[in-house]
């Protein structure tokens, strides 16, 4: 059909640098995967060690697999969530040693890894894992091209021929039902949620009932006022303030109950003198000046005092002012790699009281995770008396964090006195580990009721299909670790 086609057909070029540009690109896509089959190695010889030298400490509310996920986490600088998804698919090497070794040379990638582990995750009989796991290490590296729900397919025809109820399926969709935030800009964000039908449907009408609750007068769209209705139920709040500005309107009420929202600001901001960006503790929010402005004229005020050669505390718990300081200057968890929002975590003695006093230099934010480590795992830091934390990880890396206030608010990192130097006390009440918060299941029980539910479920897909029922539709999930 091309016979009387106008262009000109170009053979492409057969120089020898054109076969070196496309084998530079090969070349890196294949030292790409290497690298990242090599990081979870690593992380699996890392668990390995940990476990062997230390045990499993499964009934730890920190046990040996979160400890390591925190080393992970410092090492690579990532959140704790994410060094924990690496856990999983490191740990799946040893489940899936044929496909890893097939990953490890670089012929699959780490997409296509996630899937097969996913997909092959309600696997309990050894025998047939092994056997699967040789099966799809001889045909995986035809299917890097494939699409998601193409590789689930593929897997699945395998998976299904030797262990029917180990098939993930499509399960009652409100199991991951949740709502998540995302960060935008101008100091707004971005929801997404899954609710029921009903559910849905009952917010619905009640933000359109809210967003009429007003006067004609209130000069925002209907879209505008179901925004802030959605943000309103959020403090507590009954109705949607009007925003006519008239003294007597009809549709003014006094809101009932409230919830309290936490925003470090400059001072210089709320007069008006300069245009930085607030910070909103609760989530980690950057608050632009034109927001902050409107906060500032209902909200109530208090100011953060830098404690400079203030005298230490008397007590254990610092005052409120003091606990203020803290929070503003950290922002954050202040262990490497973890950014939980400041009203989120604890308060740490970095010296543990009453060895180390209570005051600024002394003192830093750590989420209760962290927490935990300090305490048993064997983390150690040192305070500058900025707020700069030195870390040493029971493995000898050392990693430095700064706090968060160093860009937004530098001044709040004047030093303000000495840092604490005393030695922390021996521990003279025997073994420290009885003190350990504990599990009520271990990961394992909890991972093992999880995998005997999906496949009692998928057991009862299977069964004939009631009268008018339909049969289950496939499952082209993403891998949720």
């Amino acid at each position: 059909m091309f016979d009387h086609w106008p262009g000109v057909y170009t053979e492409p070029p057969d120089t020898e640098q054109s076969r070196a540009l496309t084998a530079r690109l090969t070349s890196a896509s294949r030292l790409e995967n290497c690298g990242a089959a090599l990081r979870l190695r690593a992380i699996a010889d890392i668990f390995e060690d940990r476990r062997t030298t230390l045990g499993e400490r499964e009934d730890w509310a920190v046990d040996t697999w979160a400890a390591v996920g925190a080393e992970v986490a410092a090492a690579l600088r990532l959140s704790l969530g994410k060094a924990n998804s690496y856990m999983n698919y490191a740990l799946a090497m040893l489940r899936l040693p044929a496909v890893a070794a097939v990953f490890e040379t670089g012929d699959i990638d780490f997409r296509l890894f996630q899937t097969i582990v996913f997909r092959t995750h309600l696997i309990t009989d050894s025998e047939a894992m092994a056997e699967i796991d040789v099966e799809l290490s001889a045909v995986v590296a035809r299917w890097p091209s494939m699409t998601r729900g193409k590789l689930a397919t593929k897997i699945d025809d395998i998976v299904v021929a030797r262990d029917p109820d180990a098939v993930r399926r499509v399960q009652d969709r409100g199991s991951d039902r949740e709502v998540t935030f995302w960060e935008s800009a101008e100091g707004y964000v971005e929801m997404t949620a899954r609710l029921s039908a009903t559910s849905g449907a009952a917010l619905d009408k009640r933000l359109s009932v809210m967003a009429k609750s007003v006067c004609k007068d209130d000069p925002r769209t209907v879209g505008q006022r179901r925004s802030d209705a959605l943000g309103t139920l959020g403090t507590g709040e009954d109705r949607l303030a009007c925003q006519c500005r008239e003294f007597d309107c009809a549709a003014s009420a006094t809101p009932t109950g409230s919830v309290v929202i936490h925003v470090v600001a400059p001072q210089a901001t709320l007069d008006g003198t300069a245009k930085k960006p607030g910070y909103l503790l609760d989530t980690g929010e950057l608050i632009p000046p034109e927001l902050l402005a409107e906060l500032a004229a209902t909200a109530r005020q208090r100011p953060v005092v830098i404690p400079i050669e203030v005298p230490s505390e008397p007590g254990y718990h610092p005052s409120r002012a003091l606990a203020d300081f803290v929070r503003c200057r950290d922002l954050t968890c202040r262990a490497p790699g973890c950014y939980k929002p400041a009203t989120h975590c604890d308060i740490d003695h970095t010296v543990p009281w009453p060895n180390g006093s209570t005051d600024a230099s002394n003192l830093k934010l750590l989420c209760r995770d962290h927490h935990i480590l300090k305490t048993f795992w064997g983390w150690k830091d040192q305070q500058l008396a900025d707020g700069t934390v030195i870390w040493t990880l029971p493995d000898g890396e050392t990693y430095v964090t700064t706090p968060g206030s160093i860009l937004l608010f530098p001044a709040l990192m004047t030093p303000t006195g000495p840092p604490a130097t005393a030695p922390p006390p021996e521990h003279r009440c025997g073994d420290r580990s009885v003190m350990m918060p504990k599990r009520r299941t271990t990961r394992r029980q909890s991972r093992a009721h999880d995998i005997a539910n999906e496949r009692a479920r998928n057991r009862a897909l299977r069964q004939p299909p009631e009268a008018g029922r339909a049969p289950p539709a496939s499952n082209d999930d993403a891998p949720p670790f």
